[in-house]
C-alpha cells in the first residue's frame, strides 16, 4: 500500500504565495485589457470623404465653403471635404450623375426641373434665400419703368436664367427682343443691348466698375416683383443621401458655419478668396471680390430672423415650382417633402 502524500511546508507556502500573484496577474491584465479597449474606443473615426462642386469659377459667391474648409470647420463635423469648381462646360449637374461629386451646388429652378425630368436630386440646404439676378438699363436711354421695355432688346442667359425675366415681361404685358448674353457684359456697355441681365452681387458692380454711377442706371430686382427664386442650394443624389445621411447633415451643417464665419471675418476670408483665385488663374480683383461678399450676406442671412439660415420656405418653394409650371418647363409640381429632405442642418449629426 503506497505511502500518504503529505505535502512539505515549503509547498505550501508555495500554495499561498501562488493564488495571489495569480489573481493580481489577472487582475492587472484585465484593467490592461480593458484600458486597451477604452483607448481603443476613444480614437476618433477616421473623417468622412466627401466632394462638393460649385456652379462656377472661384470666387466670393462661395466664400462660406472656402472658410469652412481653411478654418477647419468641416474637419471638425467629421469632414475631409474637397472643393471642385464649376464653369463653362463643367455642369455641377452632370458631376452628380456620373457620381463625380457628392454635393453639387445649384439654382432652385433647375434642379426641380431636373427632378420632374426624372433626375433623382434631392434638396438638402438652400444657401442663397433671395433671387440677386436682375435686368439693369441705362436711364439714358429712356428705360424706367417696366412698361419701358416694349420692343427692347434685351439681353438673357441660358434658358434656366430665362424663366423670371419672361414671367416679368409676361406679368407686365411687354413684348422684348431676347438677344443671346455671354457672361459678360460687354455687349450692354457698347450699346448692342438696352437691358442686361446681371446678378446683384458680381454683373452689377462690374457695370459699376465700369464708370456707370447708380443714379445713371435703372434696377429691376425680381424679387420686388413677386419672382424671388432662391438660387444656390444643396443637392445630393436620393440614393446616395440614404445611405448615409448623417454625412451630409454634418456638410450642411458646417458650411453654414463657414457663412458666419466668412460674414464675421470679412478681411480674412477675402485673403482666401483671393488666393483660390490666383490659383485658379482667375483674374482676382479685391473690391470687386468685397462687393460680393457684402452682398452674398444680403442674400445669404434670411430677413426674417425666425428663420434658420439654410432652410427653404414653402412659399420660395412653391412660387418657382409654379412659374416653372406656367412656363411649360415642368408639367407637374414635387411634393416639397419628396424634394426636400432636411433643412439648414437641423438633423442631428
Amino acid at each position: 500500500m503506497p505511502e500518504p502524500v503529505t505535502m512539505s511546508a515549503r509547498s505550501m507556502n508555495f500554495r499561498r504565495t501562488y493564488r495571489p500573484v495569480v489573481l493580481w496577474t489577472a487582475v492587472v491584465l484585465s484593467l490592461a485589457v480593458s484600458g486597451i479597449a477604452r483607448a481603443e474606443a476613444t480614437v476618433p473615426a477616421a473623417p468622412k470623404t466627401l466632394t462638393f462642386i460649385t456652379p462656377w469659377l472661384p470666387q466670393a459667391q462661395f466664400a462660406g465653403y472656402y472658410a469652412a474648409l481653411e478654418k477647419g470647420i468641416y474637419k471638425k463635423y467629421g469632414l475631409d471635404v474637397t472643393i471642385l469648381h464649376g464653369g463653362p462646360n463643367r455642369s455641377p449637374y452632370d458631376f452628380l450623375v456620373r457620381q463625380e461629386a457628392d454635393v453639387a451646388s445649384l439654382w432652385l429652378a433647375s434642379a426641380i426641373e431636373k427632378r420632374v425630368q426624372g433626375g433623382r436630386l434631392v434638396h438638402i440646404g438652400q444657401i442663397v434665400q433671395k433671387s440677386a439676378l436682375m435686368l439693369i438699363a441705362k436711364k439714358s436711354s429712356g428705360i424706367r419703368t417696366p412698361k419701358d421695355m416694349e420692343g427692347k432688346k434685351v439681353g438673357l442667359w441660358d434658358e434656366i436664367y430665362q424663366v423670371q425675366p419672361k414671367a416679368f415681361f409676361e406679368k407686365n404685358g411687354i413684348q422684348v427682343t431676347i438677344i443671346p448674353q455671354s457672361y459678360s457684359v460687354s455687349l450692354f456697355l457698347r450699346g448692342g443691348v438696352d437691358v442686361s441681365s446681371a446678378m446683384w452681387y458680381n454683373e452689377y458692380h462690374t457695370i459699376l466698375n465700369a464708370g456707370y454711377d447708380p443714379d445713371e442706371l435703372t434696377a429691376f430686382f425680381f424679387q420686388d416683383y413677386g419672382l424671388s427664386f432662391p438660387e444656390d442650394g444643396l443637392y445630393v443624389l436620393e440614393e446616395k443621401l440614404a445611405e448615409d445621411p448623417a454625412r451630409y447633415a454634418a456638410f450642411v451643417k458646417a458650411s453654414m458655419e463657414g457663412w458666419q464665419y466668412a460674414f464675421e471675418h470679412p478681411e480674412e476670408i477675402l485673403e482666401i478668396v483671393l488666393r483660390y483665385m490666383r490659383e485658379a488663374h482667375v483674374p482676382a480683383n479685391d473690391v470687386h471680390q468685397k462687393w460680393m461678399l457684402e452682398r452674398m450676406k444680403d442674400v445669404v442671412l434670411p430677413e426674417d430672423k425666425g428663420r434658420l439660415p439654410g432652410s427653404l420656405a414653402e412659399d420660395d418653394y412653391l412660387r418657382t415650382a409654379g412659374v416653372l409650371k406656367e412656363s411649360g418647363l415642368i408639367d407637374e409640381i414635387p411634393p416639397m417633402a419628396e424634394f426636400c429632405k432636411f433643412e439648414g442642418g437641423t438633423r442631428e449629426v
